[in-house]
Parts: C-alpha cells; sequence; structure tokens
C-alpha cells in the first residue's frame, strides 16, 4: 500500500510539474485571438513569447471590446536591398546630430543612426530621425500609386462613402537608384495628390515639396472649380486631409518633419504582433461583391482589419506634440529593422486615448533590379474612437515602385494640373 502512495505522489508530482507546460506548448500559425478566446490564450506562447507580453494594452483593448481578431502567422525574414546595406556602411558615418537644434546633418542615404543605443542621452531624436527617413529598403525612390481608395465608416452603420485618388512621390534624399542625392540637395521629396472619384472631388489635387532644412512645406492646390492653382500655407502638416479621419502628419502613420514636435521619449524595446506580410490583394476593385476583403464589414464596428499577424521587435517611441497641434502625444511603435511604423496611438489633450493609426505592411518588389526590394504600407486604419468614425486606406495591385519612364521631372505642379484636368498620361 506505501509503495502504490509512493508510486501516486510522484506521479502526481510529475503532472503538477510538467503539465502545465505540455498545456502551454506554442501555438500554431493560424491561431485566432478573438474577444471569446483571449483569456485561454494570453499565457500561452507563440515563437517562444507569451501573447500577454506582445499585445500593446491598446491593441488588447481593441480585441476585448471592439471585435478586432488577430490570427496568428509565423514570423518571416523580410528580403534586403543589398544597396541599402551598402548605403548605410558608406554613409552613416557621415550624419552628425545637433543637440542644440536636434536636426541633422550629412545625411545622403541608408539609416541615419544604425545600432542606436538605449542608453544614448539623444537615443530617442536619433530613432525619430530613422523612423522619418526609413530610408532604402523600406520604400523605394519613386512611388507611383495610380489608384488607391479611401473608406469613410462610421462604426454603428458601416461604409459611407469612398473616394478614389492618385499618389506619386520622388524622394531627392536617401536614394538607391544611382546618386543617392539629386539636384542640390535642399528638397526631401516632391509629391502629387489628386482625386478622381466621386464627381464631387474629380480634379482636387495638391503638390507638395518638403525641404531637408525643416522649414514649412510648400503646397499648392488645384481649385477644380475655378481651374486654378493656389498657394496655400505650409502650417496646414496638422490639418485633417480633407474629408477624412487622417491628419497630414499622420501620412504611413508618421510624416512630420522631426523638430517639429518638441520632444521624444525612447519608452521600450520589445516584440510585439504586427502585420509585416500583408495577406493577398487588400482592394479588388473588380470584385463587387467583396471589393475589400481584408476588410471586416460583416460585423460592427467595420473597420477593423483582417489580417495575419507576427512577432516582430520594435522600438515604442512617445513624441510630445506642440501646443497649437490638436493632440498632446502620441506613441509609435516601429520595426527596429526596417524602421516602418506598424501602430501609432494619438492621445487629446487631456491625456486620454482617442485614436489609434494601424499599418498593413508588405515587403514590395521594386522594377529597378533583381534585388530592388521596399517595405511598404499597403493598407492603413484610422480609427478615431471619440467619434466613432473611422478612414482605411487601401492600395490597388498596379502600384509601381522605381518605374522606369518615371523621372523628377515628371513631379511637378504642373503635373499636378495636368492630372487634376484630366489630361496627363504617364510616360510609361
Amino acid at each position: 500500500m506505501k509503495k502504490n502512495i509512493g508510486c501516486f505522489l510522484m506521479v502526481s508530482f510529475v503532472v503538477c510539474l510538467y503539465g502545465p507546460m505540455a498545456q502551454a506548448g506554442d501555438l500554431k500559425p493560424g491561431t485566432v485571438i478573438t474577444a471569446a478566446t483571449i483569456d485561454g490564450l494570453l499565457q500561452r506562447t507563440f515563437e517562444g513569447k507569451t501573447i500577454a507580453s506582445m499585445l500593446p494594452e491598446k491593441i488588447e483593448w481593441m480585441i476585448r471590446n471592439y471585435g478586432l481578431t488577430i490570427t496568428l502567422r509565423r514570423s518571416e525574414t523580410l528580403p534586403v536591398d543589398p544597396r541599402w546595406e551598402r548605403a548605410t556602411r558608406q554613409y552613416s558615418g557621415d550624419v552628425h546630430y545637433d543637440p542644440a537644434t536636434r536636426k541633422i546633418s550629412g545625411y545622403k542615404a541608408g539609416v541615419p543612426f544604425p545600432g542606436v543605443d538605449m542608453n544614448d542621452p539623444h537615443a530617442a531624436d536619433k530613432l525619430a530621425w530613422n523612423l522619418y527617413h526609413k530610408s532604402g529598403w523600406p520604400r523605394s525612390d519613386f512611388q507611383y500609386i495610380p489608384r488607391f481608395a479611401f473608406i469613410m465608416i462610421d462604426g454603428k452603420k458601416g461604409i459611407e462613402r469612398s473616394m478614389k485618388w492618385t499618389f506619386m512621390r520622388i524622394w531627392m534624399h536617401g536614394r538607391l537608384s544611382g546618386e543617392p542625392v539629386l539636384d542640390d540637395g535642399e528638397i526631401y521629396y516632391k509629391q502629387v495628390l489628386c482625386g478622381y472619384y466621386p464627381y464631387d472631388i474629380r480634379g482636387a489635387g495638391s503638390f507638395v515639396v518638403r525641404y531637408m532644412d525643416g522649414r514649412m512645406d510648400d503646397i499648392w492646390a488645384y481649385v477644380r472649380t475655378a481651374r486654378r492653382t493656389r498657394r496655400l500655407m505650409g502650417g496646414g502638416w496638422m490639418d485633417p486631409i480633407g474629408g477624412t479621419d487622417q491628419l497630414n502628419d499622420e501620412i504611413s502613420i508618421y510624416s512630420p518633419f522631426p523638430t517639429w514636435y518638441p520632444e521624444y521619449r525612447l519608452l521600450d524595446k520589445r516584440t510585439i504582433l504586427a502585420v509585416a506580410h500583408s495577406r493577398g490583394t487588400c482592394w479588388d476593385e473588380d470584385n463587387p461583391e467583396n471589393p475589400y476583403p481584408n476588410l471586416d464589414l460583416e460585423n460592427p464596428p467595420y473597420w477593423n482589419p483582417v489580417n495575419e499577424w507576427e512577432p516582430r521587435e520594435v522600438w515604442v517611441l512617445e513624441a510630445r506634440m506642440p501646443e497649437e497641434h490638436p493632440y498632446s502625444k502620441r506613441i509609435y511603435y516601429f520595426d527596429t529593422e526596417t524602421h516602418v511604423p506598424y501602430i501609432g496611438e494619438c492621445y487629446d489633450k487631456k491625456g486620454e486615448f482617442v485614436k489609434i493609426l494601424l499599418n498593413d505592411n508588405k515587403p514590395i518588389k521594386g522594377s529597378d533590379g533583381p534585388d530592388s526590394w521596399g517595405v511598404e504600407s499597403v493598407s492603413g486604419y484610422t480609427i478615431d474612437f471619440k467619434r466613432m468614425h473611422a478612414t482605411v486606406f487601401f492600395q490597388s495591385e498596379d502600384t509601381l515602385r522605381n518605374p522606369p519612364g518615371l523621372e523628377p521631372h515628371h513631379v511637378t505642379l504642373q503635373t499636378m494640373e495636368a492630372i487634376a484636368q484630366g489630361r496627363w498620361k504617364p510616360p510609361l
């Protein structure tokens, strides 16, 4: 009898010791985290890390309260453009940070500050510059998006309105095709944006010039009714993009000149779940039954992404806004490897969380060589919980990176006017 009791105790001890470990084995790719399953999954691991440790607080809050679902995807190495690596090695040593102005000098291409040390007293500012430039590998030198969609969503009713736009941007700094800097080095990028659907926005357009020294942007807008171009004040960088929930400094989550924000704080370096390999086609214009396959239009609040999330290491950076800005601060989660942002959190003047910015990123092949790669957002979600309203953008599959035939002289005020008037044809 004593022998049996001893065996029973030993078996019980082994079960207690190893049972939870066996129970808590790594989750499989394809596991779906929902409001109904999250409590049972938080302490489970995926690729060796607990789900709880990889969910930012506001993402877990969205799962529990707003119907967000997350499908786990095995993490995958992002393809590297070797020109980006060479540019970083060649030019990063020439980049200098000035603590007095918080600006940098000597930047040409690649990552301005590779291998930032968390103990560096200027680490936060240097990471902001990496986030701003995200050069070469994370984006192309010339981006031409002939078609992208803005979808406006009421959290209680669903889609209110959809719009279609054309976009092109050429970077004059940080280039990997040919010389790293074009012209005199004064301009960072030039950008054209024009609407073409529905009728009430057809011909609305803007031309923007961003400078390297931090001065306000030069902006021109085409007034369709007058068939004239008007110059605007550059201070509109923090204003809403017409008819959307997105501000101008929220394009691709982060797009201000870094010193337009008075302070940055480095909060953390951690692994989170994020969309780095967005699945399939996000906008299928030829499928009226399901044009937005990566958008949950079946369930309120109708704005949630439907995608696959994988573990990615990120920097967590807090930015303090200037007094005149609509928000008091934002928190950014951006990749430590590519520097592309995945999540932005926006806080109002009372310090209350009001809006989230989510990007679905994807590695995309460029047109200028077998190793030409960029990591870019193919869809983005700007969700205002205070207004219960969202704006979602989707790129079309015919987006071109570094397309042959398009040159710097094609991104001009005259091109914007020609597109707005329906008389421009790309030289492709």
